[in-house]
This record gives structure tokens, C-alpha cells and sequence, in this order.
């Protein structure tokens, strides 16, 4: 199977010194897929090597989405933007997958308007994976898209994590854990209560509630959260794993000893940066849209962009979006009626 894959190549922090040698880093190990490089033509052309291969088409963009743009500008003000025709490949079905590392909130934006969402889900949720000590990830979300979420919009996230872990890490029913502020059922905020009420009553493999540490100790393959609590945990996570690199630095330059003694460590400091080094687990996932899109970091260097483009690579040879539709079918009925109890839910969306 070919997968194609529609790069916004201007997008993010870095712009084309990253997404470029990146691409063709990631078509190095992956020569069946097809990328469609959006931007502008002449710099694309320009930082691509001489001779271009015929698995790369450049697809011209004259404007660019910067980071700092509002997202009403980035929709309706920037309709030829790298971005926005990288979403529209995936809408024409000449991409199996829009990856860019661009603003956020622009990205949902655009490709909820574009791509629309699918039936029973009221809002996308960003789907990310964090290492945990049991050496594999724990897929959390949502990580920031949605700040304010009802009891129905938890129950959507878990069914669409259960159905990208099924698909991409081929796990058939994918434990799922509420995160609160305890196990007990009683713990929480009258949100979490409920979404944890409508969990029990799902054929999900629904575990219960979950802490924050859960989320390191890998006791579920999906913990479930408000955009709010999630995109906090996320950049906490980050955070400290970056202070402790920065101490463990500090401590081996204290002197010659302490330089030698780093010498000595240093395969299992490799070992130890491989493994928490968040590079590797770049990609954030756009559930619940009509489409595959996948957000990488803004800062991402290249080593980081191409494992979010294995990762969009791997969502689309997993048929991801079809496995998701079908995964959604048993509970469109029910979430359709909730619409019904609570149609300022829904406006709110």
C-alpha cells in the first residue's frame, strides 16, 4: 500500500530547514510512501537536492499560517496557505494524511472546517503518546484542544483513543483510565463523575479512574482528559524531563572526576536520553475528523518531524480513520441522543 503523505512544509518554528531534510530523511527508510511538499515553489526547489525524486511533488502555497497568527485570520484570511491546501489534499483524496507542525489552534481550526467531523463527535481531540516505566506509551487525550469539556465529549475522546491504539499498536480492546484526583468513584468534579458513569455503562475496557502518576506507570494504554488538564500534564512532563537532563549535565562537568565518571556512564546515559527523549513520540493525532491529520511540535527539529511522519505514515497503513468510523458506530445512537437531553453541549462545541 502507498501512503501519501501532504507536508506543510512552511509551518512550525523552523519552516523548511526542518520539514525538508526531514522528508527526505523519512523516505529514506520508507521509499513506498508519497510526499506532497506544500510551500512555496522556489524554496522547496531550492533546498530539495538536485535531481528530484519521483516520489516527491511539490505542491506551491503562497502563504504561510505563521505562529503568532489568529486563528480567524489563518481560516478566512489565508485560504492559499501551505497549511490550509496541505488539509485540502486529504479533504480531495490526494493525500492519506496532512502532517505540520504549525499553530495549533490554526491546524484544528482549518481541518475541522475542511474536513468536518465524523458522526457522534462534537469535537476533535489531540491524542498524544508519553513513554511509561513498562518500556512502551501511554496514549493521552485530549492535550489541549478542548478546555472545557462535558461528560459525552470524555466518553467520545476514549472511544477515539481506544481506536487508534487498536490500530496503530494493534491492541483489540486497549485498557482506557479517567484521569482525576483519585481511584474512588466518589473523587472528582461532578464532569469526571458522570464521564465515569458513562464509561461503565460502554463496551469500552474501561479500568476506572486513573492519577497522574498512572499515566508514567503505564497502568492503562489510554488515559482520558479535558484539554485543560492534559496540555498541563504534557508540558509538565516535558518540563521536568528536561530539568533532570539539565541536572544530570550540571553534575558530570563539576571537575575532572566527575568528567571521567561521565565518560565511564556514558552508554547508559545514551540509553537513558533514548528513552525519555521526547523526539521520538512527536506527532499528536487529530481524532474524530473526517481525514487523517497529524500536528507535530512547532520546535520540532528534524529527527523530531521525521518520527511524526512515520507516525501519520503508520495511522494511514493502519487505516486508522476507517477503523475509527467503525469503532464509532455503536455509540453514535447514544451520543445523538445526549445531543437531545443537552443541546448546549453542542452549541458550546
Amino acid at each position: 500500500m502507498t501512503v501519501r503523505l501532504a507536508i506543510d512544509c512552511m509551518g512550525g518554528d523552523h519552516g523548511i530547514p526542518v520539514t525538508v531534510p526531514a522528508s527526505l530523511a523519512f523516505l529514506a527508510h520508507q521509499p513506498d510512501a508519497t510526499l506532497l511538499l506544500v510551500g512555496r515553489e522556489p524554496e522547496l526547489k531550492a533546498a530539495l537536492p538536485g535531481r528530484i525524486p519521483a516520489s516527491i511533488e511539490i505542491v506551491h502555497a503562497d502563504e504561510v499560517v505563521e505562529m503568532h497568527d489568529p486563528v480567524a485570520v489563518a481560516l478566512r484570511g489565508k485560504r492559499n496557505s501551505s497549511m490550509r491546501l496541505a488539509v485540502n489534499l486529504v479533504k480531495e483524496g490526494r493525500a492519506d494524511v496532512c502532517v505540520s507542525a504549525g499553530n495549533t489552534g490554526a491546524l484544528m481550526a482549518i481541518a475541522r472546517f475542511v474536513l468536518k467531523t465524523l458522526d457522534g463527535i462534537d469535537r476533535p481531540a489531540i491524542a498524544g503518546v508519553i513513554p511509561n516505566q513498562k518500556g512502551g506509551v501511554t496514549t493521552m487525550l485530549d492535550l489541549g484542544a478542548n478546555v472545557d469539556c462535558g461528560p459525552d465529549h470524555l466518553l467520545q475522546f476514549a472511544v477515539l483513543g481506544a481506536a487508534l491504539v487498536a490500530a496503530v499498536d494493534e491492541k483489540e480492546r486497549p485498557t482506557i483510565g479517567l484521569l482525576n484526583i483519585g481511584e474512588e468513584v466518589i473523587k472528582g468534579n461532578d464532569v469526571v463523575k458522570q464521564a465515569g458513569e458513562l464509561l461503565r455503562a460502554s463496551s469500552l475496557n474501561f479500568h476506572g479512574n486513573v492519577e497522574g502518576n498512572d499515566i508514567f506507570k503505564g497502568t492503562t494504554d489510554i488515559v482520558v482528559c479535558d484539554g485543560f488538564v492534559g496540555n498541563v500534564a504534557l508540558k509538565a512532563s516535558e518540563g521536568l524531563v528536561q530539568m533532570l537532563g539539565g541536572f544530570m549535565r550540571e553534575e558530570f562537568s563539576r571537575g575532572p572526576v566527575a568528567r571521567l565518571q561521565a565518560l565511564v556512564a556514558m552508554p547508559a546515559m545514551q540509553r537513558f536520553k533514548r528513552r525519555v527523549d521526547h523526539r521520538y513520540h512527536n506527532g499528536a493525532s487529530l481524532l474524530g475528523l473526517r481525514g487523517l491529520v497529524l500536528k507535530s511540535h512547532g520546535s520540532a527539529d528534524a529527527l523530531a518531524f521525521e518520527c511524526a511522519l512515520k507516525r501519520g505514515y503508520d495511522e494511514a497503513r493502519h487505516r486508522l480513520l476507517e477503523r475509527t468510523v467503525a469503532a464509532m458506530q455503536p455509540y453514535v445512537a447514544q451520543l445523538e441522543q445526549m445531543h437531545r437531553s443537552h443541546p448546549s453541549t453542542e452549541a458550546n462545541a
